[in-house]
């Protein structure tokens, strides 16, 4: 019989978390002083990840460490065998102290500079051999057990690191060499390693996440759909990645789980973005999966590349459309002038875009994506992040509205 708390997620955000991460700390020779949560995954009912951050005493002195903590309503998996195993009464969960993440086995070698130097010269990344001292290390974005990416400056040269699960690696570096072979702008690849690091070139211009800030337009609404339409047709021989409309009743599920006043709220979303889409058919056009500002840049008022090609399949022009409506229509914690400047530029492009695809598809997607996004705030821990998470759903409802 499961336990009332089988997926784990009552255990990882409350303090009684506390003693797992004392055992686990002591096993590997510290004392844990202090710590607080800060990150967490939910996958209602069956899983949840969370990552600490804390102060561990070691025999050398005191320093800032992450611990992960992994529980699993079906028990440990055959990766956790790679962290440390330890029972709370109820289920064994697994514990590691970063960067030695069990999904992801090259982050250890890209988390430290001397390390990292000696990929780079081997795979004579710069143009001269590299030591560790001149090198600039900064973890730019990491998801515990799925992927993290590492900026990595040599002078005035930087290169990316994506640290990737063994079971994607190839089919990741796979997606991304039919977009390049294309001609497609994306980054180019600079080396690949056995223990799944994928290092990659910096793309030129500036983020498009940036550049939505500027007193003139990064680009236009064209442009963007010109960079889709000018995927090859060999991305729709590549598996299908389901839209992220799909998948509109477990993210209520995740956002109801982490906000309960917010329940019937979501109900209702799920039930009229479903309803909406259920005619429509899957498509067969190009589409790059999770197109957002964060995964474009610009240059000159034009795009000039692509990033993040791991959910390159076929599908629908509007679910690439919608995804960027979304985030945009989504960016936390911006000031007046910067809000106006973005709400501007979605009142310029939604036309554009509404011009190209069903309006109404256009926007029950989009508000199916800010659901998946709602779920963002509770997992950063984010200050006033059920504020934040019942905003997120009023924009989803908004555009739902718009087409009722």
């Amino acid at each position: 019989m499961r336990p009332a708390d089988a997926d784990g997620s009552v255990l990882l955000t409350s303090a009684d978390v506390g003693a797992l991460l004392e055992a686990a700390v002591a096993h590997s020779g510290g004392k844990l002083l202090s710590w607080t949560l800060d990150h967490i995954d939910a996958n209602p009912n069956q899983s949840t990840t969370a990552t600490y951050s804390a102060l561990v005493e070691w025999s050398y002195g005191r320093r800032e460490e992450l611990l992960g903590v992994s529980a699993r309503a079906t028990g440990p998996v055959d990766t956790d065998s790679s962290a440390e195993i330890f029972a709370d009464g109820q289920r064994e969960v697994a514990v590691w102290i970063y960067p030695n993440d069990p999904d992801l086995p090259g982050l250890a070698r890209a988390a430290y500079a001397e390390s990292m130097a000696g990929i780079c010269n081997v795979h004579r990344i710069f143009d001269t051999p590299v030591s560790p001292q001149q090198l600039e290390l900064e973890m730019i974005g990491y998801r515990p057990r799925r992927r993290a990416v590492v900026r990595v400056r040599f002078g005035t040269q930087t290169v990316y690191v994506k640290v990737l699960r063994g079971r994607l690696f190839d089919d990741v570096v796979t997606r991304h060499l039919v977009l390049a072979n294309a001609g497609v702008p994306v980054a180019p690849i600079l080396a690949t390693t056995d223990d799944h690091l994928l290092v990659l070139a910096e793309l030129p211009g500036r983020s498009l996440a940036k550049a939505v800030f500027d007193p003139t337009d990064p680009c236009t609404a064209e442009d963007l759909i010109g960079v889709l339409d000018s995927m090859p047709s060999r991305v729709c021989e590549l598996p299908r990645r389901p839209p992220w409309s799909d998948s509109i009743a477990h993210y209520s599920r995740m956002v109801a789980q982490a906000v309960p006043a917010l329940e019937r709220r979501l109900e209702w979303l799920v039930e009229q973005i479903d309803g909406g889409l259920r005619r429509i058919p899957p498509g067969n056009e190009p589409t790059h999966g999770d197109f957002h500002e964060g995964q474009i840049h610009v240059l000159g008022g034009r795009v000039c590349g692509v990033l993040d090609t791991d959910t390159l399949g076929p599908g629908r022009r509007a679910d690439d459309l919608a995804c960027l409506v979304a985030h945009l229509s989504t960016i936390q914690r911006m000031s007046a002038d910067q809000e106006a400047r973005v709400h501007q530029l979605i009142r310029r492009w939604v036309p554009v875009f509404d011009e190209r695809v069903d309006p109404v598809e256009l926007r029950l997607r989009a508000a199916a994506v800010i659901v998946s996004l709602a779920t963002g705030p509770f997992r950063g821990q984010e200050p006033e992040w059920e504020r934040e998470t019942a905003v997120m759903v009023g924009s989803a409802e908004a555009l739902v509205r718009q087409v009722l």
